[in-house]
């Protein structure tokens, strides 16, 4: 039983041994053909290519020729985008490019299957694309802990270049329904020097973008985006160019929040005024000066977040008029407190008037009393005055009836109010929810139903 068990274990020992030597040696052999045909990268010689490589001159176009273009495919991956900010007019995103093309002179043996490609770091050993973007502002290449980028070379003589960039855009911005707003940002990629007859850059078939899964904005939402071509003529020629534009949405909730709902808040608490005593100036100046202060303060912090821009916006509109209802109701309580004091000098007219009309007719008894007629003169103008009262009466219920018919039922409503200034109050009242309301509806219905879609 013992000498069963050694053999079996000297035997399985053997065979790893055996498995590890052919493992090593193939292993040896294939790592050394790898590093033989890098050292030729790195040295000037490729691959089947004895003649040397010279990364100064561009690959031959597509199919081997050599005069055509060299056409280089770009694929990209956007992993985040930190922000977008409305005042500079720019925004940053952190993406994964990629840029894959063909170069005859870098084909190798791929020893049946079993070197699929090679890597390199360091992008100066051969020729490269010369890209750039056009809108950019900042870029920084990421470097931690290693330089984030490689280069792969296949047998077959493409050539992958993938690098992690973090850059910072220009976005001209169209804030004319703002914070309604949608916003087309774009990403620009051209040729510096190379114009179409050397270089041409096309989009990868099949999903050149992809949007990272976790990709989220506090205050935006990307709704989507198109690639398209942007070739740009100058005096010096064509260069080809690419470009990929972002459809963002602005989130509506937080303006709505931090905005609207106090403005509207605002706005009420000044209809207060109105139902205040018209007799209580120092309550009714106060809310008016308070309210007006806190919505310039309002429409001033609201503009401090956003570029001085020639044109209206949404947001202009919503303030400015609010600001004129808070102003209104303030001009309302001058006109009443105007109004109150007319209404005290009629009323001081009217009693001086009924005073001298007492007056009057106290002295008329009097001389009555003294008149030579005597009895029959004392005794006739009480019934003429009867009788001259009940025609009045007569005659004072005839006009009142003629003008209720022709009084609509708010006139005849507001006759209930014996003063101007209560009238005033009590129009304003209804008057001023009922405009606001109507400018709700005009100002929602205007700026929502709006297409934005044509921002893209």
């Amino acid at each position: 039983m013992d000498d069963r068990t050694r053999r079996s274990q000297l035997s399985f020992g053997l065979l790893v041994t055996a498995a590890i030597l052919v493992s090593a040696v193939g292993g040896v052999n294939y790592r050394e053909k790898e590093k033989r045909i890098l050292d030729n990268i790195l040295s000037g010689g490729v691959g089947r290519n004895s003649t040397g490589y010279d990364k100064r001159i561009r690959p031959s176009g597509v199919n081997g020729t050599s005069d055509g273009p060299t056409v280089v495919a770009i694929n990209l991956m956007i992993r985040s985008i930190a922000r977008i900010d409305d005042v500079t007019m720019e925004y940053s995103v952190q993406l994964i490019f990629r840029e894959k093309w063909f170069d005859e002179r870098l084909k190798f043996d791929d020893m049946k299957g079993r070197v699929e490609y090679l890597t390199l770091m360091d992008p100066q050993k051969i020729w490269m694309p010369d890209l750039f973007f056009k809108n950019e502002k900042i870029g920084h290449l990421h470097a931690i802990t290693m330089p984030n980028m490689y280069i792969r070379i296949f047998a077959d003589g493409g050539v992958l270049y993938s690098v992690r960039i973090s850059l910072t855009l220009s976005c001209p911005m169209d804030l004319k329904l703002y914070p309604l707003d949608k916003q087309t940002c774009s990403l620009k990629m051209a040729s510096y020097a190379w114009k179409t007859d050397d270089l041409i850059f096309v989009w990868k078939k099949g999903d050149p973008v992809q949007i990272d899964d976790g990709l989220h904005l506090p205050r935006f939402t990307l709704e989507k985006f198109e690639t398209a071509y942007c070739n740009s003529k100058t005096n010096t020629g064509e260069y080809s160019c690419l470009t990929v534009d972002l459809l963002f949405k602005r989130e509506f909730s937080y303006y709505l929040i931090q905005i609207y709902v106090p403005c509207c808040m605002l706005v009420i608490v000044s209809w207060v005024s109105f139902w205040l005593d018209q007799n209580a100036v120092p309550a009714r100046v106060s809310l008016g000066v308070t309210t007006l202060l806190t919505m310039a303060t309002q429409t001033s912090g609201i503009n401090a977040s956003l570029p001085p821009v020639s044109y209206t916006k949404a947001i202009d509109v919503w303030t400015g008029v609010c600001l004129m209802f808070v102003f209104g109701a303030m001009l309302e309580f001058a006109l009443v407190n105007y109004a109150s004091r007319s209404d005290m000098h009629r009323e001081t007219m009217k009693r001086s008037r009924r005073q001298m009309e007492l007056d009057h007719q106290a002295a008329l008894a009097e001389l009555g009393d003294h008149n030579d007629d005597g009895q029959t003169a004392y005794a006739m103008k009480p019934l003429m005055h009867r009788g001259e009262r009940r025609f009045d009466k007569a005659r004072q219920c005839e006009i009142h009836m003629q003008v209720g018919k022709k009084q609509g039922c708010c006139q005849s409503w507001l006759s209930k109010f014996p003063t101007r200034s209560k009238r005033i109050d009590v129009i304003a009242r209804i008057t001023f929810p009922l405009v606001f309301a109507f400018f709700n509806l005009v100002y929602w219905s205007t700026y929502i139903f709006q297409d934005g879609d044509d921002n893209l």
